[in-house]
């Protein structure tokens, strides 16, 4: 997919107030705000304040150089459900690397990541399945880094054995004991820096009878981004240690950029009226509690905190999902338009770029939802 300029985006961030970040986000009623009337995509408005003072702004360096024209996973890139009933080895090999790229267009920041990507790749066994895994840190990266499974029973979830420096690589062996799915991040001292940057993901251990199945899944990471400029203010943005002692994040996103997954970024995500969706959320955090909510929609059957062996609650409207954690859920899709996946907590929807949006295709269903009124 290819991104689309966010000039509209960055324009809504810096005017929108929390009325019109609920209305932009379809949780009230009534007529249009300014900024939603002005929109010409998701997140459109008209430009009247700065993102900051003349001294902040001169602060940035020029926005640097990328490394990747994308940092964003591709919330379709889900491994296929376990179809095997006898335990398996599987060998797998990531590599952490450390890239420039885009939070928005004009705004760049220094990444890191497991095989290039926010999130990390999904990891998919069977319990009782054995991982031989190997962590590489080629000898261009700047840093240590290793891998804390919380899958994994050991020391620091295999983090005390996979911390390796620049040029170094590292192996480990652990079978997967306990169903469920389980976040995945780099562990070093610096951890909250490096998670920030985008090193977190998510192993999904199914248990042993695997899960029911769905027509298609899909694979989010939230967390938050500390830098040293405003929200929207183009430069490169460098990480910055006060902004996360006081947990201010100047961005928030799903997959490492702000409205990736919405018309004004690679697009919104396409499924088909009358599916059943499994969404996976990985809260990379370093800090802030998710308030999962899908506009438009309702939790079908929620996996608590990625418990997979309880029965699911039903129709949760919004579940907290706490940073360190991998909650699934499951919408159904009866009533064709856009589903918008949000943290309920909506200024960082309107403020900080914390929105995706899946379209429902097909005809629509006036029997559940009819857009003009009362059905002939």
């Amino acid at each position: 997919m290819t991104r689309h300029s966010h000039t509209n985006r960055r324009a809504f961030l810096k005017t929108a107030g929390i009325g019109a970040a609920a209305a932009f986000a379809g949780c009230v009623g009534g007529g249009q705000t300014d900024a939603n009337a002005a929109a010409t995509g998701e997140t459109g408005g008209e430009e009247t304040e700065t993102g900051g003072s003349s001294a902040e702004a001169a602060s940035l360096d020029p926005a640097a150089e990328v490394d990747v024209d994308r940092i964003a996973a591709d919330p379709t890139d889900v491994p296929d459900p376990v179809d095997w009933d006898e335990p398996r080895t599987h060998d797998v090999t990531m590599e952490t690397t450390e890239v420039t790229a885009e939070i928005e267009p004009g705004v760049t920041f220094d990444y890191m990541t497991f095989d290039g990507r926010v999130p990390g790749p999904m990891v998919r066994v069977r319990r009782g399945d054995t991982v031989n895994f190997t962590l590489k840190n080629p000898e261009d990266s700047g840093l240590p880094h290793n891998m804390d499974f919380h899958a994994v029973y050991g020391p620091g979830g295999g983090a005390d054995h996979t911390t390796i420096a620049p040029g170094e690589e590292a192996n480990i062996q652990y079978t997967a004991t306990y169903p469920g799915v389980h976040i995945y991040h780099c562990a070093v001292p610096n951890m909250d820096h490096h998670i920030s940057a985008g090193m977190f993901g998510a192993i999904l251990v199914e248990p042993k009878d695997g899960l029911p199945e769905v027509d298609r899944e899909l694979y989010f990471g939230q967390h938050e981004l500390y830098t040293n400029g405003e929200t929207g203010e183009e430069g490169h943005h460098e990480w910055s240690v006060d902004a996360a002692k006081e947990e201010d994040p100047t961005y928030m996103a799903f997959n490492g950029e702000a409205y990736a997954f919405t018309q004004d970024g690679y697009g919104r995500i396409p499924v088909e009226r009358d599916e059943r969706v499994r969404l996976f959320l990985s809260n990379g955090g370093p800090n802030l509690n998710s308030s999962w909510h899908a506009i438009g929609n309702v939790w079908d059957k929620l996996y608590r905190d990625g418990d997979l062996v309880s029965d699911p609650a039903r129709y949760v409207e919004t579940t907290p999902v706490a940073p360190g954690t991998v909650t699934a859920a499951e919408i159904r899709t009866p009533v064709p338009g856009p589903i918008k996946i949000v943290d309920h907590s909506l200024t960082r929807v309107a403020r900080k770029g914390l929105l995706g949006v899946l379209e429902v295709q097909g005809e629509q269903n006036s029997d559940i939802y009819d857009p003009d009124g009362e059905s002939s």
